[in-house]
């Protein structure tokens, strides 16, 4: 991804049990890894403005505010995406919304110089199911090679004995241990610089133009599609049986 730009970048996510912030601050970065879940949205805004005065800064100098768009919990994302809605429209910035699984991908990419180019992301999403991804590194950006979406453990399997993984990260391997079966691919499991691996894509999603008007900002629950599925099926099952 190259050396960081000088955009000046508010970030943070709160789509796992981490809470990630980071400020970039023309060539000064700042950034803050901590817990979450439950106290995201009691913890975020104080983060916040500790970044922002650990810097000398106000959110009019920023350029654009990144959130992580999930997929991930729900109340984590509409979290994030509701704090980002508000700071920007008040500073009247752009929002940079980031695929949260993309996060640990980049991750992994500076921690673990050696691993493959393809990277399955795996998130635990409760209920013995899993988000999970897959990104491709060209060598300048990360590229979705099979966007997120919320599988069953079978499902996965499924999904990863027609294209097997070359390597597995995410929070899901912990989770999950043994139950998640990946075959040969290496598996990684070492904790990553969220924060710092966040602000890296928000700054590359700068470059690209990728800043959207906060109205338009929405968070990534894939949950919510698999339960209009599950009605729909339910639907045609009543269909077919009044049939």
């Amino acid at each position: 991804m190259g050396e960081l730009v000088s955009a000046r970048v508010l970030a943070f996510d709160t789509s796992t049990e981490a809470l990630a912030v980071a400020l970039q601050i023309d060539a000064d970065l700042f950034t803050w890894n901590g817990p979450s879940g439950a106290v995201a949205s009691a913890q975020l805004l104080p983060q916040v403005r500790r970044l922002l005065q650990q810097a000398g800064a106000e959110l009019r100098q920023l350029q654009a505010i990144a959130f992580g768009r999930g997929p991930g919990a729900f109340t984590g994302l509409r979290t994030a995406c509701a704090v980002a809605q508000g700071l920007a429209l008040g500073a009247e910035l752009p929002v940079l919304p980031v695929d949260s699984l993309m996060i640990v991908a980049e991750g992994v990419r500076v921690a673990q110089p050696g691993a493959p180019d393809d990277i399955d992301v795996v998130m635990d999403a409760r209920m013995a199911e899993v988000y999970a991804g897959r990104y491709r590194w060209d060598g300048a950006h990360w590229q979705v090679s099979r966007a997120p979406a919320l599988y069953s453990l079978d499902g996965l399997h499924a999904a990863w004995a027609l294209q097997p993984p070359r390597c597995v990260a995410g929070s899901a391997l912990a989770a999950l241990g043994g139950r998640l079966r990946s075959g040969e691919a290496l598996r990684i499991g070492a904790d990553i610089d969220r924060a710092a691996a966040l602000l890296r894509l928000a700054q590359q999603l700068w470059i690209d133009g990728a800043g959207i008007d906060a109205a338009a900002a929405l968070p990534l629950y894939l949950r919510d599609k698999v339960a209009l599925t599950v009605a729909e099926r339910e639907a045609l099952r009543r269909a077919e049986h009044a049939a």
